[in-house]
């Protein structure tokens, strides 16, 4: 894939967040096609469905929960207090505001996000909770405004699967990791070969979550490739239950299902 088609497709997906972030909880907006969802939906009750509880859906500004996602990175990190978590593709800043409260004041939380319009979001739904230890960074998730061995965990929430340059994505994420840091990332994979109604139009399915999946070696190779050890990728066959209802009348839960990624920087 030559840089400017990687451009395009950063482009698309900036252009599809953009609107979500102008549109808000009272517009269509998940991580999938806009026709999957209706602008009357109930964001918690999607983000139950991945897997968040109720004391953390009550916990966040309103309008930090976007109905965005395919899982809970939260549940998942095993947060300490006092570390320094960063989270890739922090849209409205929800993961991250779950986050500060388990790293406390004595902890901090980094979001980066490619859209300036979701930047904006999350700076002003830290400032209505009072989030003193959470700081919004606009930059690509390939080109980390993050300084080197400064992190103890990354997490992401379906953003990875977005990049046209998935292998640079790991390669910063081990970066900007100290020695022994941790990703803790839900995400997409590939189960199987796309149907060619997808293939010829992966276009308008790379920005709902779908075209731009990779199998599971394809990202066991990339974390090996960029340095990472203890690799663990863990397909979540429930999550098939929302996967159907994003993109209407194309079966995509047959290709994809959502995964726990795991892995560590020795």
């Amino acid at each position: 894939m030559s840089n400017q088609e990687k451009d395009q497709i950063r482009q698309k997906v900036r252009n599809r967040y953009k609107e979500i972030a102008l549109q808000g909880a009272n517009q269509s907006s998940c991580c999938s096609s806009s026709n999957s969802c209706t602008p009357s939906m109930d964001f918690n009750e999607v983000s139950s469905q991945l897997g968040y509880s109720k004391q953390e859906l009550s916990s966040v500004p309103e309008g930090a929960n976007l109905g965005l996602g395919c899982g809970n990175p939260i549940a998942i990190a095993d947060l300490k207090k006092g570390e320094v978590v960063l989270d890739l593709g922090s849209g409205g800043g929800f993961d991250c505001f779950l986050a500060a409260r388990q790293v406390t004041e004595t902890g901090k939380v980094i979001g980066v996000d490619m859209t300036p319009e979701m930047i904006s979001r999350a700076r002003s739904n830290a400032e209505k909770g009072g989030f003193t230890n959470v700081e919004f960074r606009l930059g690509e998730i390939e080109h980390l405004p993050v300084a080197d061995n400064s992190v103890d965990v990354i997490i992401s929430n379906c953003v990875i699967n977005l990049s046209p340059d998935k292998q640079q994505v790991f390669k910063e994420a081990y970066r900007v990791l100290k020695s022994g840091g941790r990703i803790a990332i839900s995400d997409i994979v590939k189960t199987t070969e796309f149907p060619e109604e997808i293939k010829n139009n992966m276009d308008e399915f790379y920005a709902s979550c779908v075209s731009g999946a990779s199998t599971i070696k394809e990202l066991e190779l990339m974390l090996k490739q960029s340095g990472f050890i203890q690799i663990s990728i863990e397909p979540k066959d429930e999550s098939r239950e929302f996967i159907k209802d994003w993109v209407e009348g194309s079966n995509i839960e047959d290709y994809i299902v959502s995964s726990i990624i795991k892995a560590v920087k020795p």
